[in-house]
């Protein structure tokens, strides 16, 4: 659908986000709370899509709350809890307030403190309230002309809805169906809903719902529905939003006194925040297009534990030998293409094989076997 590319949208594919925000457990939840079913006009799928990639929002305020269901076991030690991480498991409340490309705040809330991603032009704060620290980095001057500066140490995961909701339709393609759900009360404000639904069954994602305000044309409400399931796996909403563009005050950051500053530079062929070598990365690549993309990773060799096991460099200590347990508690599996251990959950699998290779999608087992045979 060329509309698609009327809009600047986060140019990674569904399956790929899937496999990227699922490591890491998850609490049971609920859907959220239900209001009266609108009335609304007719509208086409066509006529939301247009809807989507036409808006032109020049302020948003709001609190949005995110939850998680995606039947793991208990792994949350594999993934860091640095910075924005924990949006990967439980149930999280986030501040969000948007001024155009280049002004724009988020704020992870919880009992314990709260943690602040602010751009405002090229200047990037994290701050943690926890730990007393922020970062200061300075972007560089590659950035794409009227689109946000790209930032390697921003957040991966959505923010807003919108940003969800961006990933789902940069995926949209013959393999997709596209429809119209029912009307919503998503914070107060009438709301459309579109359905995005894989034709491939290999897809272990069985819809997308995207919420939209019938009259701004701004996703409210973003939901992913595992197959077989009638609850979302995963699921983000505002609860609260106001259209009015925030005061200039909310994007700038004066640390509170006592805190502890760092400073990064912007990234310079010689400078210390120089990308390692590409000999230093794991050869990622990717299988298959759609719903249905796999990555596959060639992990060091070295690196295989000694019940045969993948471990990544055989990480050493403590740590180690946590990360050791829980891949040695996953179940083995063989076949054809060899033999190594599963991670599964409702939205995505996850083969290690014994010869050291990673292979991950939003994918049932049987497609990352087909995978590794090839």
């Amino acid at each position: 659908m060329s509309v698609l590319k009327s809009r600047p949208v986060l140019r990674w594919l569904v399956p790929v986000a899937a496999v990227a925000t699922v490591i890491g457990g998850g609490a049971a939840i609920g859907t959220f709370a239900a209001e009266a079913e609108p009335s609304l006009p007719p509208r086409t799928a066509a006529q939301l899509l247009v809807d989507l990639q036409t808006s032109r929002l020049e302020g948003l305020s709001g609190t949005v709350v995110q939850r998680a269901d995606l039947g793991l076991p208990p792994v949350a030690g594999l993934v860091g809890g640095n910075e924005l991480t924990t949006l990967l498991t439980g149930t999280h409340t986030l501040r969000v307030w948007y001024s155009g490309p280049d002004k724009q705040r988020l704020a992870l809330l919880d009992t314990l403190g709260e943690r602040d991603v602010i751009r405002n032009g090229r200047d990037v704060w994290t701050w943690d309230s926890r730990a007393n620290a922020a970062t200061h980095r300075t972007l560089g001057g590659t950035d794409v002309p009227g689109e946000p500066a790209v930032d390697e140490h921003a957040p991966a995961l959505p923010g807003t809805p919108q940003e969800a909701a961006d990933q789902a339709l940069a995926a949209i393609d013959p393999s997709t169906a596209v429809s119209v759900g029912r009307s919503a009360t998503v914070a107060g404000r009438d709301a459309y809903e579109l359905v995005l639904e894989p034709r491939d069954d290999a897809s272990l994602v069985h819809q997308f719902r995207i919420a939209i305000d019938a009259r701004e044309h701004v996703p409210l409400r973003f939901e992913v529905f595992a197959t077989g399931s009638d609850q979302p796996a995963f699921e983000m909403a505002f609860t609260q939003v106001d259209y009015q563009r925030p005061d200039a005050d909310q994007f700038v950051f004066n640390p509170p006194p006592g805190v502890r500053v760092s400073e990064e530079s912007a990234d310079r062929p010689d400078g210390p925040t120089r990308k390692p070598a590409a000999a230093e990365q794991p050869q990622v690549r990717a299988v298959g297009t759609g719903w249905t993309t796999v990555l596959v990773a060639k992990i060091d060799a070295a690196g295989k534990a000694e019940s045969g096991a993948p471990a990544a460099g055989k990480p050493a200590g403590p740590a180690g030998a946590q990360l050791g347990g829980v891949l040695n508690s996953l179940p083995a599996v063989s076949g054809d293409w060899g033999s190594g251990r599963l991670l599964t959950g409702k939205l995505f699998s996850v083969l290690l094989t014994d010869d050291g290779r990673v292979l991950a999608g939003a994918v049932t087992p049987e497609r990352l076997y087909q995978v590794a045979r090839g």
